[in-house]
């Protein structure tokens, strides 16, 4: 179920306002009149998702883009270089593939051109093509984004059975299971990893704190949690796949994790396919999704195609690619992408290393949004300062 109502501005996102009087807009570029190139930068590992789209797309308009180069980047580094660019007037990036994380830091430093109202004509309704839950979390870009893939996550807690003998189902559990088995539990550094992310900030509510969107004066079970089960943890990798091939090593036997994040490394080897999920007894859910964003200082002829290009990636033949091999389950945004559309070979993955209940825990869990992009920054740098530097001994 929801349990944060969809406001006005949600529903309307400051997008389908676009038709307000009052609101200034800016005219849509034209298209060029020869193709272009593009540069797209990956910092959340969404092309795992939509590189094929991406692909039919230049596949497909030949006379709009000549080639796209992809690149990688780590997310906590990549709105300061983005700035410096900018500030600079040497911008080469068209394009940025993006998780929550950058996204905030990137409204904080203002390196995101506003997409809406300013040219919602070129560009779908949001309120029109988004799932409800999606469509809560495409306001949290501010009008500066457009949501690509969407994961209703977790946390959910990831083992390793042949280590895992009394399975915590309770975050007291989990913690007496990390006391008792030292440096066996790991996470990843949260700025830089969304299972971590979704761990921390689902937490407060699985922990009963005052306020689970505060994370300054509401936290207080939360950030003590934290601290204590730090104690337990030999060391905090700076991304989610150091966990999981520690995991599937077997040199851990516990980890928070999120749906995609369960079953992708299991479907590529990374991870044993012996290796079980379980819930909490108060199972929640806090949504997580990736974005398209664009770095203001673009060229007019390459915005141009950069719009044309987002309404492509919106259409539900290129969501239904985002089914992938489960890494961000389910994946589309948009509605009516039934996994019946995705490729064979989704289906075939996700029938194979999929859990028949991670459906039926989507649709009844009380689901929440993320913090808001403030809070969040707030809340990744106090971890950062505080939980990070506390370790086993």
């Amino acid at each position: 179920m929801i349990t944060e109502k969809v406001s006005r501005r949600t529903v309307l996102g400051g997008m389908a306002a676009a038709g307000l009087s009052g609101v200034a807009r800016a005219a849509a570029p034209a298209l060029p009149s020869s193709p272009v190139s593009l540069s797209i930068v990956d910092v959340a590992g969404t092309l795992a998702l939509t590189r094929p789209a991406f692909d039919a797309y230049v596949k497909q308009k030949p006379h709009l883009v000549s080639h796209i180069e992809y690149s990688k980047a780590p997310a906590p580094e990549l709105p300061g270089k983005l700035h410096a660019e900018q500030q600079a007037g040497r911008l080469d990036i068209d394009m940025v593939l993006t998780g929550i994380d950058a996204l905030s830091a990137g409204l904080k430093q203002g390196i995101w051109m506003p997409l809406f109202p300013n040219y919602a004509s070129a560009l779908p309704n949001p309120s029109a093509i988004y799932q409800p839950h999606a469509l809560q979390m495409q306001n949290f870009a501010q009008d500066h984004a457009l949501e690509v893939v969407f994961c209703p996550a977790g946390p959910l807690i990831e083992y390793n059975p042949a280590m895992v003998k009394q399975v915590p189902t309770t975050t007291a559990e989990v913690l007496a299971w990390a006391k008792a088995n030292p440096k066996k539990f790991i996470y990843a550094r949260p700025e830089n990893s969304g299972p971590a992310r979704i761990f921390m900030m689902g937490l407060p509510y699985l922990l009963g704190d005052s306020n689970p969107r505060d994370p300054r004066k509401g936290w207080d079970k939360t950030w003590a949690f934290m601290a204590e089960l730090g104690k337990t943890i030999e060391y905090y990798p700076s991304g989610t796949g150091t966990v999981m091939q520690e995991l599937g090593s077997g040199l851990r036997a516990m980890t928070p994790t999120q749906t995609g994040w369960d079953i992708n490394p299991r479907a590529l080897g990374v991870v044993p396919a012996s290796v079980e999920v379980a819930k909490f007894d108060n199972q929640i859910i806090v949504c997580d999704a990736q974005y398209m964003a664009v770095p203001k200082g673009i060229k007019p002829e390459k915005l141009a195609v950069v719009l044309d290009l987002m309404n492509f990636m919106l259409q539900p033949a290129q969501q239904a690619v985002t089914y992938d091999e489960g890494y961000f389950y389910p994946g589309p945004a948009v509605k009516n992408v039934p996994l019946s559309m995705a490729p064979q070979k989704s289906q075939d993955v996700i029938a194979k290393f999929g859990r028949p209940w991670y459906d039926q825990m989507i649709a009844s869990a009380p689901t929440y949004m993320p913090l808001n992009a403030d809070d969040l920054i707030y809340a990744l740098g106090r971890w950062d300062q505080q939980i990070g530097v506390i370790t086993a001994s």
